[in-house]
């Protein structure tokens, strides 16, 4: 594949995955309708997505404070995962290495996750 096509494609699913967001966002803010959480619902407990949406949502109207509110973790581990993504779409494009996440840091990022989950809820 030659660099004008991966680019192509890349900017073709992310304008998508933009779309889409931008798209549910003033449906949610219009008609009040958002994605329950099956979990919350089941338990009456917060699962450690909770509030993500909103999270998204303040953080795109610029309303931090509200945002770490949310969604603690997700606030605090968004700008690496955007880093990571970003990185990986230009290693997809420019075609070199893409950034492996070692498996150690994958656990650690699912036990942190987990605690997350169970203390948000004492």
């Amino acid at each position: 594949m030659n660099l004008q096509y991966r680019l192509k494609k890349r900017l073709l699913f992310n304008f998508s995955l933009i779309l889409i967001a931008v798209t549910y966002y003033f449906i949610f803010n219009k008609f009040h309708i958002g994605i329950p959480c099956p979990f919350n619902k089941l338990t009456n407990l917060l699962c450690p997505g909770c509030g993500i949406t909103r999270c998204f949502f303040a953080i795109f109207e610029g309303e931090f404070q509200k945002a770490f509110n949310y969604n603690q973790l997700v606030f605090i581990l968004l700008p690496a995962f955007i880093v990571y993504y970003i990185y990986n779409e230009f290693a997809y494009i420019c075609n070199f290495k893409k950034i492996q996440i070692p498996k150690f840091i994958t656990y650690i990022l699912l036990f942190i996750t987990i605690m997350f989950g169970i203390l948000r809820n004492i």
